[in-house]
């Protein structure tokens, strides 16, 4: 592939960042702010919006093989379209949705968007510029904060703003992000041409697959990340309802997750660079260890300071979680096998997302409120310390196996 036949790095930088906004953060992460209004708009709990989040979740690892599968025989573009497709489905009928039952299935739908758009998404931009993967890759990630920066910023208005009927007009202005998204990727977005539909290198053959999936380091990093994906969809589904719930008004509480978004814009760069030169163990272990604390100071003091840092650390935080897991998810593999790597701990990923919001909303509704579904999600990550902490000596043991 010569540098002229590729596409301008910025371009695909910008539309790696809007498919990143539409498809993990309106179709994923934002529905924590939307929550509160949804709810009361359909007449329904905690538990019931907390399975609404679990059937995204569930969408999301039911498709997500299939996803893959289709990207790699038809084309990313294609797979990436077809999500962006699902999601505007989606977001269109939540803004119409009447009952809970037809909210759950459109809920489903974003998390099919989600499958089919993100892990394709991040394929094609590694495949087209392999010398810069860490860095497009990263920057497009940096749609994850400036998606929630503008999600904090606009949720709160149009749901103050119309009390009644905002939170319909939130999904309708996502669902126009999709078809905006769609529009670009249909008109600007190509498939690299070398290694079949994806642009990637030959499919290995199932046994070295299959080594893959029995990787000590690899199943390590995985639950690591299982971690990860149960306690930060608690957070994203659940922290602004703690916050308003304690007192904060919904536009400071907004804000806050704002600045949490637009924090982790600037910090997944950084974090890049922190475990490129301490390594991806010390990095885990000093950002999973920060965002566990993070995540109990409400808990200790359910007040506006605390919730202030809380969001200031995670945003700061957050990044070096999903940065560091993945990068160290291939560092134990062949190059070759390494999509085949971030797919298995992406599984772990998803299936904490599926188990975390029916879990606590579960907690929430009947075992102790959201104090307790935070102190456990703060002991979880305390876990995932020690288990960031094994990940440098299971990584020095299959090294070593090899090697020998």
């Amino acid at each position: 592939m010569t540098q002229t036949s590729r596409p301008p790095l910025l371009l695909m930088i910008a539309i790696g960042m809007l498919c990143t906004i539409t498809l993990v953060v309106f179709a994923r992460l934002a529905y924590g702010l939307v929550m509160p209004g949804m709810l009361e708009g359909l007449g329904l709990d905690y538990r019931e919006g907390a399975n609404l989040g679990t059937v995204t979740a569930l969408g999301y690892l039911t498709m997500l093989m299939v996803a893959g599968i289709f990207a790699s025989r038809y084309g990313s573009k294609q797979a990436i379209f077809i999500g962006l497709c699902f999601a505007s489905a989606g977001f269109t009928g939540l803004a119409l949705s009447e009952n809970y039952w037809l909210s759950m299935a459109m809920m489903a739908l974003l998390g099919f968007g989600t499958a089919f758009g993100y892990t394709p998404l991040i394929s094609l931009l590694g495949s087209w510029y392999p010398e810069k993967r860490g860095a497009v890759i990263g920057f497009a990630n940096g749609g994850v904060g400036l998606g929630l920066f503008l999600a904090g910023v606009l949720v709160p208005w149009l749901s103050t703003t119309w009390p009644d009927q905002g939170w319909r007009m939130v999904w309708a202005v996502f669902g126009a992000a999709a078809v905006f998204a769609g529009l670009v990727v249909g008109l600007f977005l190509r498939n690299p041409p070398q290694g079949g539909g994806s642009g990637g290198p030959a499919d290995p053959v199932p046994a070295a697959r299959a080594g893959v999936y029995r990787n000590a380091h690899v199943i390590n990093v995985g639950l690591i990340y299982g971690i990860v994906g149960l306690t930060y969809i608690v957070q994203t589904i659940f922290m602004y309802s703690f916050a308003l719930e304690s007192g904060i008004p919904s536009l400071i509480a907004g804000r806050l997750a704002a600045a949490m978004g637009l924090l982790g814009l600037i910090a997944g760069p950084l974090w890049g660079s922190i475990s490129d030169r301490l390594g991806r163990s010390n990095a885990l272990v000093l950002s999973m260890g920060s965002c566990s604390a993070a995540m109990a100071l409400p808990v200790v003091s359910p007040t506006l300071p605390a919730f202030a840092v809380h969001y200031i650390i995670m945003g700061l935080c957050v990044s070096g979680l999903f940065t560091s897991v993945l990068a160290a998810s291939t560092e134990t593999v062949h190059p070759r096998l390494a999509p085949v790597a971030v797919s298995f701990v992406t599984l772990f990923f998803a299936v904490g997302q599926l188990i975390g919001p029916a879990v606590a909303g579960l907690i929430v509704e009947s075992a102790g409120g959201f104090s307790r579904a935070f102190a456990i999600t703060a002991s979880l990550m305390a876990f995932g310390v020690v288990l960031c902490w094994y990940s440098r000596k299971s990584q020095q043991r299959v090294v070593t196996a090899v090697q020998g």
